[in-house]
């Protein structure tokens, strides 16, 4: 197998040139974030977020902190998969009024206060982050979410600019595998979930031991008012016990010359620089899905357990997302040759269709 054919960068580089223009020097991807995204103009068509979710056995959490100029956007969800019981709450704040995010990933802390409804999200020295929040769920019951995500030493992500155009252009970067612990707290209801979470008494809920897995979303950059995607992505162990974490997008990335494809073996990246083949039903999304690189190196068969459809119709936005929540079977052949098989890994896969 060889290497993708995409330009890898290896020092860090502005994302905007003169002029608001995409700067050229910029396109590319990297195994660590090392793009500022110096997005000081193009206001309206601006989007910034940071996206977290673990991956916990039955339980799954997910937290957005979203700013895309004219409304910004924040929440906590989760759903115990073994029962489909779900909650969490979001706000917006109109205008985005204090709601920044820093041009460079990790390098300030990210925080919001509303009734009933408070979020962290900082980083550690060591490049772990954690994220706590407070809440109200809809029955007035009192929620809360304690959560790290590790970063270990040498752990690599795919980090990519998709260049629309000069004027239209997203980095985005994206990290999977990455070891989580924490717990949430529902009413009396507990799950602790990663290292040395164990079942407790009452309402403790230490998810049989399972390994509990971070992933993370970060965007940067400027939309066209219209857009379709496909994000995948889950962890797990594979069938001699190595760590597998799988990023795969589709549609956004189209005729670019770059996709945010890659699969991570014990921290290390393969970038796969094609385009993947999406099988799924969007009326159905709980029937299994499909996803093959075209030169044979990836075969992923994904299982949905539970179904989350997501439909904002605003002024001068909406969305209609179907993301679904199950496990990944297949096999993937390294840059090296080596194959690797895998089954159940922890995971999701998803289509959004956005005007905003």
């Amino acid at each position: 197998m060889t290497a993708t054919h995409e330009h890898e960068l290896t020092a860090p580089v502005d994302l905007v040139g003169s002029g608001g223009r995409l700067n050229e020097a910029a396109k590319g991807w990297s195994r660590r974030p090392l793009h500022r995204a110096n997005l000081v103009s193009g206001w309206g068509r601006t989007k910034r977020w940071d996206y977290w979710a673990i991956l916990a056995g039955d339980l799954v959490i997910s937290s957005v902190y979203a700013n895309v100029d004219y409304i910004g956007l924040a929440d906590v969800w989760w759903v115990d998969l073994s029962t489909g019981r779900c909650g969490g709450r979001a706000i917006t704040v109109p205008g985005a009024r204090g709601m920044a995010l820093p041009d460079v990933p990790a390098a300030a802390p990210l925080h919001v206060m509303r009734r009933h409804f408070a979020l962290e999200i900082s980083d550690h020295a060591d490049g772990a982050t954690h994220v706590e929040a407070s809440w109200r769920e809809r029955d007035g019951t009192a929620a809360h979410l304690d959560a790290v995500v590790e970063l270990p030493p040498g752990h690599e992500s795919v980090n990519v600019v998709i260049p629309w155009s000069d004027r239209r252009f997203q980095f985005t970067s994206k990290h999977q595998a990455r070891p989580a612990h924490g717990e949430l707290v529902v009413g009396e209801r507990i799950w602790r979930f990663g290292a040395g979470a164990g079942a407790g008494a009452g309402g403790d809920d230490g998810l049989d031991g399972a390994e509990a897995w971070g992933v993370l979303d970060v965007g940067r950059g400027r939309w066209p008012y219209a857009t379709r995607w496909n994000w995948g992505g889950g962890a797990g162990r594979s069938n001699d016990g190595r760590v597998v974490g799988l990023q795969l997008g589709g549609k956004w990335t189209e005729g670019t010359g770059f996709t945010e494809n890659g699969v991570l073996v014990d921290g290390v990246l393969t970038k796969l620089g094609e385009e993947l083949a999406w099988e799924y039903d969007w009326d159905q999304p709980l029937r299994p899905w499909r996803v093959e690189a075209p030169d044979g190196r990836l075969h992923l068969d994904f299982v949905p357990r539970y179904h989350k459809h997501t439909k904002i119709q605003a002024v001068v936005l909406s969305t209609e997302t179907h993301q679904v929540f199950g496990t990944w079977s297949g096999s993937f052949v390294t840059d090296e040759g080596d194959r690797i098989d895998f089954a159940d890994l922890q995971g999701f896969a998803e289509e959004s269709r956005s005007r905003w």
